[in-house]
């Protein structure tokens, strides 16, 4: 049975990532999937001198695992003023350090969300910039605006969103 590793960019208790994250991944079926919380991989800040004297922290090393052994990922950035949040970015700054192709050529299904408008479309953009040098396969992509709006347990509210997703976890699916 395939693997997919899902997680949110965030180390919010209340992320709406990680609930995207979550609704997504109750989503798939037939398909193993582990969702991971940056909180239980708690990190120093990267820089060199701490690498060069501690060497990689036992939580990067674990989480690089978890990504390495998993056939698909799904990853919903939070944004922090348009960018990656300070804690996935120190995650994937650790986590380059082990393997410069850090996302292992797996397919990835990346989102965003936030409470306005562009539903975290900066910090998607970013990834699909950076992510390809770094190993990333990027297969589909899905943002969604307005959070609090277009969210509930059971699945998105607007019709057209909830298509839209559910066309993007095909395409990723396809690519497993």
């Amino acid at each position: 049975m395939k693997k997919i590793i899902a997680f949110a960019g965030s180390n919010s208790r209340e992320s709406i990532n990680k609930k995207l994250v979550v609704l997504t991944a109750n989503k798939i079926k037939d398909i193993s999937i582990k969702v991971l919380d940056l909180n239980e991989y708690q990190l120093p800040l990267y820089g060199i001198d701490h690498e060069n004297e501690f060497g990689i922290p036992n939580n990067a090393q674990k989480f690089f695992d978890k990504v390495k052994s998993a056939d698909g990922i799904i990853l919903s950035l939070a944004e922090h003023n348009g960018a990656y949040t300070a804690v996935f970015k120190n995650m994937f700054d650790w986590m380059s350090r082990i393997d410069g192709k850090l996302w292992n050529y797996k397919p990835m299904f990346l989102m965003s969300t936030s409470t306005g408008e562009r539903g975290g479309r900066s910090v998607l953009e970013i990834a699909k910039a950076r992510f390809p040098f770094m190993g990333g396969n990027i297969v589909a992509e899905f943002s969604l605006p307005f959070f609090e709006k277009n969210y509930s347990y059971e699945g998105l509210l607007d019709s057209a969103l909830e298509d839209s997703l559910n066309f993007e976890i095909s395409k990723f699916k396809k690519a497993l």
